[in-house]
């Protein structure tokens, strides 16, 4: 049975419908009932999807302020941080478009109404737009346009759920992570995003994210909120190794790689080569095209085999890592010894260096080829000693 279209005003104060399947919150400076029944009239023209689209006012019905401040100041704040698309409506310049502050843009769910005149504020306003790769409309029904292109066809979210924006609820790390609290028996109550970074042409692919949650844990029946999530896409990584007589002296191939958060003596990460990719599939066919890209050394998928799937930092972010092994050649080995150019993707700014090692230098966490613990716990996993 297809669901009916349907737009629904909700003003300050007033709660949105239990379920919903997308939300429009309207911003700006002058912000007056005028617009707000032009905006809530333009969404009825232009929304086609199934499910009922939300229309979040920052003033209340009728009008004339019925909240405390400090009501009304949570209502903003909630309303705001769940909702979908946020419409900042300037028509006219002003103090609100002098004073207008970056990070309010910059969310990855905004769109930008501003007339393109001649004004200096407004043209501020637009070029600070351009910079944030923002769209941009010249009036209030085209910016609801843009808003509800981007939105698409939504996503039905129920209670706690609406809490969270289609900019996070449409990435596969996100609704993995809540997947697995779902299986577990537990219910996300709500939340907030705290931070993404995003990529891409126009900043709209979100690599990572983090997410202050609210969870009732079903198996301790008590509630959770005290805690960000971190996401980003799942890893694939390769241990190519050479075994050798003694298993201290096994061979272990490893990149070197600048990496800012390294707090090492010469401030590189090594670790075993790997990646995720923007598109889901065979996380073996990754693991062997981030390993050639890294390495400069063709493989095989078929070479692969499987060590395992875990978490990488389970108390730090939602993320798995499936490892693969794979044994080389003596030549293979000679070949990525003496390789001393650089690899990696040029667009992403990565460059990659071989380095051979033996798992006993490995091991010393003093010496020139030490890994984190992650790392170092693939490689174990990958190439136990024999029995």
């Amino acid at each position: 049975m297809t669901v009916p279209s349907d737009v629904q005003p909700v003003y300050a104060g007033e709660e949105p419908p239990e379920i919903y399947t997308a939300s429009l919150y309207l911003t700006g400076a002058p912000l007056d009932p005028e617009s707000s029944r032009l905006a809530v009239h333009e969404a009825a023209l232009q929304w086609r999807q199934p499910g009922t689209l939300v229309v979040l006012l920052p003033h209340t019905r009728g009008g004339p302020p019925h909240l405390d401040a400090a009501s009304r100041l949570e209502w903003d704040r909630t309303q705001r941080a769940r909702a979908d698309e946020i419409i900042h409506w300037h028509p006219q310049s002003g103090p609100a478009a002098e004073g207008w502050p970056e990070g309010d843009l910059d969310d990855g769910r905004s769109v930008l109404g501003c007339p393109d005149g001649a004004d200096p504020d407004g043209r501020r306003l637009r070029l600070l737009a351009e910079d944030l790769k923002v769209p941009t409309a010249e009036s209030l029904p085209q910016a609801i346009a843009l808003a509800l292109e981007r939105i698409g066809p939504g996503a039905p979210r129920a209670a706690g759920q609406r809490d969270v924006p289609l900019l996070l609820w449409r990435t596969p790390s996100f609704r993995a992570w809540l997947a697995a609290q779902e299986d577990a028996g537990n219910t996300l109550l709500g939340g907030r995003i705290s931070w993404t970074f995003r990529v891409g042409p126009h900043r709209s692919h979100v690599l990572l994210w983090a997410y202050a949650a609210r969870i009732h844990v079903a198996a301790e029946d008590r509630v959770k909120g005290n805690e960000v999530v971190l996401g980003r896409p799942d890893l694939t990584s390769v241990v190519a190794y050479r075994p050798a007589p003694r298993w201290q002296d096994t061979e272990i191939v490893l990149v070197r790689e600048f990496r800012s958060p390294a707090r090492t003596p010469d401030a590189y990460i090594r670790e075993v080569p790997g990646g995720s990719s923007a598109k889901p599939g065979d996380p073996r066919l990754t693991a062997a095209a981030e390993f050639t890209e890294e390495t400069g050394l063709p493989l095989s998928p078929a070479r692969l085999h499987l060590v395992g799937t875990r978490q990488a930092a389970g108390t730090l972010s939602a993320h798995t890592q499936t490892a693969y092994a794979v044994e080389l050649s003596p030549h293979e080995l000679e070949q990525l010894r003496a390789d001393t150019t650089s690899h990696g993707n040029a667009d992403e700014t990565e460059h990659t260096h071989v380095e051979v090692a033996r798992l006993a230098d490995i091991l010393r966490p003093d010496g020139p080829h030490a890994v984190d613990w992650t790392t170092l716990a693939v490689i174990l996993q990958a190439v136990q000693p024999m029995q």
